[in-house]
Parts: C-alpha cells; structure tokens; sequence
C-alpha cells in the first residue's frame, strides 16, 4: 500500500526543507511513502529548495505553476497525479505535524472509513494563537452541521486523508482556499462518513506567513452553500 503527501506551497523557502524531512521520517510500516510538491508560482526561492530536496530523496515528484494561481489549483495537479491508495495534503510550513499520519491512515487502513479528519477542536485545544481562527472555523463547522446534517468538529483542518476512490470521485472546481469546504460538501453529498480524531496544532502568525484571512471563511460559507444545491 502506499500513501501519497500531496505539499502545495507559495513562497515557503524557508520551512519546505524542514517540513519534507520530518514526511520522511514517519514510519508507516509496510506502507510507503510518495511525495507531490506544486510549486504555486513562488516569487522567492522555494524551487531551488524544491530541486535541492529532489536530489536527496527519490520518492519525491515536482510540478510547477508559472504564475499564482491558489492552494486549491495546486492541490488538483496533485489529485491529477497521485498514485497511492491513500492520499493526503500537507501544508509546506510547519503548523501540522506529519507523526499523526499513523493515526490517521490506521482506521482507513481498517477499513473502519474512507475519509478521516485531524481535528484541532477535539480534545485539548491548542495551537490556535488567533482567535479570528478559531471562532470562525467553529462558525463554519456549526453552519456544515445544520447544512449538511452531518456532525464536523474542523471543517478547514489540513489534515484531511481520504481513499483514493474518494478523492478520484470528485469533479473539483475550487482554486483557493475554498477547496476545503468544496471537498467536504462532496464528501458528504457522495455518502461518505468523515471520521475525525483529535490532532495538536501550532499555528503561526500573519508576520510567520499565513494567508488565510477572514475573507476566506465569508467565501468558505457561500461555498457550502453553493455545493449543496449544486454540483
């Protein structure tokens, strides 16, 4: 079995490196490991990384966009490519911890489900150094909740690990963020059950790099909306 790690990045020079290493290092066994960097036209020096990680590791394919076109455009190169039995998406900065892969992959692994999410709102809170985040990922799990009757802890967690059947059902449109809750309306809408277990989380700061802003889950609303009238 395998497992592929679909990394879009823009502008991560700085943690790419450090992040692929600590992929690399997580034991899953007899289950092996691919690795999809995409290069979301990055105006710093993450493709020289990308390149540099390339010659260390074998397991590692590389795609490029010219110019910036968002996560969401990234990610489906990566679910265009893929080859492994399982697939998940890991950020290129340092805010989700890759040792929660043999959690997460065990229950699919099981066959206890097909999609499974880390939740950072499970369990011990912790991570989340901008309250703006947090309420409004509690706002829109809630708003999922009553849209799609389906319980959710952490609509926009990063760690979403699904079957290759469920990924590969899926027409996606999304070129932003908005691809999180795109893929959990069709996950649901499609019949499949979204597991979640309970995952740490260190969040970093606007000054750190992150880009998600309280625009994205205006449009994370409407496109919860959007997916459940239409396809």
């Amino acid at each position: 079995m395998k497992l592929s790690i679909i990394v879009p990045v823009y502008n991560e020079e700085k943690t790419l490196e450090k992040i692929i290493e600590r992929v690399q290092k997580v034991d899953l066994g007899k289950i092996s490991k691919e690795i999809l960097i995409i290069n979301d036209g990055s105006k710093d020096n993450t493709q020289e990384v990308i390149e540099k990680i390339k010659k260390k590791y074998k397991n590692i394919r590389s795609f490029s966009l010219e110019r910036n076109q968002g996560k969401g455009a990234a990610m489906k190169i990566g679910f265009q490519n893929f080859t492994g039995d399982f697939v998940i998406i890991q950020d290129g900065d340092l805010e989700y911890d890759p040792e929660y892969f043999k959690q997460l992959i065990q229950p699919l692994i099981e066959g206890k489900t097909k999609v499974i999410y880390g939740s950072r709102l499970l369990g011990e809170i912790s991570g989340f150094n901008i309250p703006l985040h947090y309420y409004g990922n509690k706002f829109l799990s809630l708003f999922t909740r009553l849209v799609y009757r389906q319980k959710i802890t952490d609509l926009e967690t990063g760690y979403k690990m699904m079957a290759r059947e469920v990924i590969k059902s899926f027409d996606l449109k999304s070129n932003g963020f908005e691809i999180d809750p795109e893929m959990t309306a069709k996950t649901i809408k499609k019949g499949y059950k979204i597991t979640e277990i309970p995952i740490t989380y260190n969040c970093r700061t606007f000054e750190e790099g992150k880009k998600i802003t309280w625009r994205d889950g205006i449009i994370a609303a409407y496109t919860l909306l959007k997916y459940r009238f239409f396809n």
